[in-house]
């Protein structure tokens, strides 16, 4: 039996346990199908990587491996195969049904995975593919927004919780889609870095949106993206949104008042980024497009990485740091972890 270096996890920890992550020798697998089998070269983490290692009672005897951001190499191809050959530099986001990218080696359908950004390092590459995908597809196909940059002229989107990882992207995604974009961030870093982006304002999340919105000029907003705490926001959301307009959220964390939308006749929509690779949906190839498209605008100079810190190389010890460090909520941008 071939190896290959992996970290993952038998129980569920505090982050805190040296045993909540662990370096481990695994089997290395074998590509059939439409799978491809990569060489990894850098992953990113996510919020879905600390809330799906969250202290609970289960037991893995097999180990769990998380890991839904990758960049990397294609070493082989399964039978079925026709988009990519080996030797390509692909980066995708994954398939929560499976087991995530912190290994050596990982087994991915071809469907859900794009060319890598030429001009980008796989570091660089990583920190994009699961954030993109969710802002693309929340902004464009949840919402319906027009991605023809007149059609949004003098349309605003508010973006709740716009320097973390989705946000970063959905500002620049928005912004190229011509719509005049207002993020939230609460610290002069948070501020600035959501400027950098390319948002056209800021505004505090711990205060009313309304009062601060009417400062900006707008009574309303068409669009609001909520990327953080939507039970929270939820009275300031709904206050916001305009007259036949539409929320989208990425975060389930309680209890909506859907009446307070009615009036308003609101949409309000879900994005969650795995439901294609999950529901193995028709139309799965959409997130192979889509992360080529995206490689296309980076490659372009439209759009940029998100990544905002590197570690290396991709061990047990560098996992737990990147874990606890997105865990305390103050991450601005993504973090990457390169070289096994």
């Amino acid at each position: 039996m071939e190896t290959m270096k992996a970290v993952g996890l038998h129980r569920y920890l505090p982050i805190e346990n040296p045993e909540s992550l662990l370096d481990l020798k695994i089997e290395k697998p074998v590509a059939t199908g439409r799978d491809l089998l990569v060489r990894v070269k850098a992953v990113a983490v996510n919020p879905v990587d600390y809330k799906v290692r969250s202290p609970k009672e289960k037991i893995e005897e097999n180990p769990k491996v998380l890991g839904w951001d990758v960049a990397g190499i294609v070493e082989e191809v399964g039978p079925d195969c026709t988009l990519f050959r080996p030797g390509d530099e692909v980066y995708y986001a994954g398939d929560i049904t499976r087991q995530g990218g912190n290994s050596e080696f990982h087994l991915i359908d071809e469907r859900i995975v794009g060319k890598k950004p030429k001009s980008l390092d796989f570091a660089q590459a990583a920190a994009l593919p699961l954030t993109t995908l969710t802002a693309y597809e929340a902004l464009f196909e949840r919402m319906n927004i027009s991605r023809e940059p007149n059609e949004n002229k003098n349309k605003a989107i508010l973006i709740i919780g716009a320097a973390g990882g989705v946000g970063s992207i959905a500002v620049q995604l928005a912004k190229w889609a011509g719509l005049t974009v207002i993020g939230t961030a609460s610290r002069p870093d948070s501020v600035a870095w959501v400027k950098e982006q390319g948002a056209d304002y800021t505004i505090n999340h711990f205060e009313e949106f309304v009062p601060q919105l009417k400062q900006l000029g707008y009574e309303t907003v068409p669009y609001i993206l909520c990327l953080n705490a939507t039970a929270k926001h939820w009275k300031n959301m709904a206050n916001a949104i305009a007259p036949q307009g539409t929320i989208c959220s990425i975060v389930a964390d309680g209890p909506l008042d859907m009446q307070s939308i009615v009036n308003k006749s609101a949409t309000f929509v879900w994005e969650w980024m795995f439901t294609r690779a999950m529901f193995q949906t028709e139309d799965m190839i959409q997130q192979h497009m889509l992360l080529n498209e995206v490689a296309d605008l980076i490659d372009s100079k439209k759009i940029k990485t998100t990544l905002s810190e590197r570690l290396s190389p991709i061990h047990a010890e560098n996992l737990r740091k990147a874990h606890s460090l997105l865990e305390t909520g103050r991450v601005i941008g993504k973090i990457a972890i390169e070289n096994f």
